[in-house]
């Protein structure tokens, strides 16, 4: 008997040990074939007149007397078979599209990726009389960056496509060079415009160095190779160049929003400050007051409105490594010599 329980307890472990392991690669097995049917980058597009339909039949549900809510849902799917039946027989003509995208800045405008697909996604299938809106969200960044984001936009104008941008909270210095390329901007009333502006800065630890007598060398091929550091002496030719630097990018900043928006005084609102949304109306810097959801109400019985997204899912160590590269970019900028120029 006890070599009976031995024994049974041995293919107990054993049956035990099996099933984990058949268990195991059944998981293996089901996450590599879910990873490999799921695009890792896809576009969304989603209509937000269904959203709308749903809000306002929701609220309607929610508030009508017990005894009159069967007699609606009844009449309302009534409605919806009539609508779908007389579209089917009768088709009417497209309406105006309109696709929203969703743009919300950061200092390296890291929102850009996206940007670039949605845009060309819409650009491989736009049609004559189409309008995007742009919710744009941004206080600013690397010259380069916002400049990238601002050719996007272009694409769409070059294509002939009608561009809104709206701005609900702030479009200030790269992202007003953003917002100035549409045919028309909105703003709320208290959203933040302008800072038509460039700031370039570094910190610099020389004399903190020189205080604890450590010595700092840096060789250099170039006569401005390197200007500002954040470990050397800065001269004042090294200043005076930088300084130089910085006002050229404003002036291409302010060429830039001349040649776009004729109507703006720049001696007037290039000097870095920002204004609210009503007085910067008042300073054609944008043309309208009004909220971004104001005006997709006012387009849901007249338009079809798609909201477009591109998505990139990330695996679990993708996003680790994404991680430690931050961290490490970031020592990376830490440890570079050159200030940060940005529109601001």
């Amino acid at each position: 008997m006890a070599y009976l329980a031995e024994y049974g307890l041995f293919f107990a472990k054993a049956l035990t040990l099996f099933l984990l392991i058949v268990g195991i690669l059944l998981s293996v097995v089901g996450v590599a074939m879910r990873n490999r049917h799921v695009p890792s980058e896809q576009i969304d597009v989603k209509r937000i007149n269904d959203r709308f339909r749903d809000m306002a039949d929701a609220l309607e549900m929610a508030t009508l007397p017990p005894a009159l809510l069967k007699k609606r849902q009844k009449a309302q799917k009534k409605e919806r078979k009539a609508q779908a039946k007389s579209e089917k027989n009768s088709p009417e003509e497209p309406k105006k599209r309109v696709f929203v995208l969703n743009f919300n800045g950061d200092i390296r405008a890291s929102e850009v990726a996206l940007l670039r697909e949605e845009v060309t996604a819409i650009l491989l299938g736009v049609r004559k009389g189409d309008e995007v809106l742009v919710r744009l969200e941004s206080a600013g960044g690397m010259v380069h960056a916002y400049g990238l984001a601002a050719s996007q936009i272009m694409r769409l104008r070059d294509a002939g496509v009608d561009v809104t941008v709206s701005v609900d909270k702030v479009a200030a210095s790269g992202g007003y060079l953003m917002a100035c390329v549409a045919n028309r901007i909105l703003a709320a009333p208290f959203a933040v415009i302008g800072s038509i502006g460039v700031v370039a800065e570094i910190p610099n630890f020389n004399r903190l160095l020189k205080k604890h007598d450590i010595d700092y060398e840096q060789i250099s091929a170039g006569e401005y190779k390197r200007t500002i550091s954040m470990l050397g002496e800065t001269t004042d030719r090294a200043r005076e160049k930088v300084k130089e630097e910085v006002e050229q990018t404003h002036t291409l900043f302010k060429d830039f929003v001349k040649a776009r928006r004729p109507i703006v005084d720049l001696d007037a609102v290039a000097t870095g400050e920002h204004w609210l949304g009503s007085q910067a109306h008042q300073l054609k810097l944008v043309d309208d007051i009004r909220t971004s959801d104001d005006y997709l109400m006012s387009l849901r019985d007249t338009s079809d409105i798609f909201e477009v997204e591109y998505t990139i899912k990330k695996k679990v160590l993708d996003r680790l490594s994404g991680l430690i590269g931050q961290l490490g970019k970031a020592r990376t900028l830490s440890n570079n010599d050159a200030p940060i120029t940005r529109l601001s």
